[in-house]
């Protein structure tokens, strides 16, 4: 028997500045332990932009605290004349455990294909970097397709076309609820997370099948207990939220094991 650990991850975006950065997490660490939080209960991660990622290690290394650091995106070439990229060697050198691939932010404003994503994955796990995945589908999508079609397909095509599946972690972020303030229900997102499950176990094994499955949208602490109440979803994406250390801090607070 083993256990999935809910993953509570926040992403900055494009907020705070690394004095900023080292306040926030100065902060939400010394919440999270007022409040007796156990890492073992849940993981704590924070996806800083570029520019804070080095400020905020030497901070996690020089207080022990044990929020895990990921990056927001990384790219699907190791180094050369691509300016303006990370590669995934710099991020394993800061201590990145995660990188965030296909947000829809970047799928919509940088055009980023399947292709895309599908490349990045592979750039994550050949660095040592566990991918969380973002999927999800638009309104239009959802009213022509239904609500799991497109991040089922996506999903598909991220992990297809490898050798071998390394460590990953799906995020089911419906686009059009991703800082609008709607959010799925919770049997929703229970829903897409089923489907999302039966598809990677069809089609990449049982094992695969028991990665992590995140919903994220619109979270707050008033509205994380019914996600995380699902066997199917295993923590959240927090976009917004992550800004602000007690709403954050409650949100990790929402612990739970999935037992398998």
């Amino acid at each position: 028997m083993t256990k999935r650990i809910p993953l509570i991850a926040g992403n900055w975006k494009m907020n705070l500045d690394h004095l900023q950065a080292i306040a926030l997490v100065q902060k939400l660490s010394w919440t999270l332990s007022d409040a007796g939080h156990e890492y073992s209960s849940a993981e704590v991660a924070v996806f800083p932009p570029f520019t804070d990622l080095r400020s905020v290690q030497t901070l996690i290394e020089a207080e022990k605290f044990e929020v895990v650091l990921g990056a927001q995106d990384l790219s699907k070439h190791d180094s050369g004349a691509f300016t303006g990229e990370i590669s995934g060697a710099f991020l394993s050198k800061l201590g990145c455990k995660f990188v965030l691939i296909g947000h829809s932010e970047r799928r919509q404003y940088h055009s980023e294909t399947d292709e895309t994503v599908q490349a990045k994955v592979a750039a994550a796990w050949k660095h040592g970097l566990v991918p969380i995945i973002c999927v999800g589908e638009t309104l239009e999508e959802l009213e022509t397709q239904g609500q799991a079609a497109v991040p089922v397909a996506q999903t598909i095509a991220a992990l297809s076309g490898h050798e071998t599946l390394g460590e990953f972690v799906i995020a089911y972020e419906p686009v059009w609820a991703i800082g609008t303030g709607k959010v799925a229900t919770p049997l929703e997102a229970e829903s897409v997370a089923k489907a999302i499950r039966a598809a990677i176990t069809e089609n990449f094994g049982a094992e695969s099948g028991q990665s992590r499955i995140l919903y994220g949208g619109s979270v707050k602490a008033n509205n994380v207990a019914g996600f995380l109440a699902s066997g199917e979803v295993d923590g959240v994406l927090v976009g917004g939220a992550s800004l602000d250390a007690e709403e954050f801090a409650g949100i990790a607070r929402f612990q739970k094991h999935i037992v398998l």
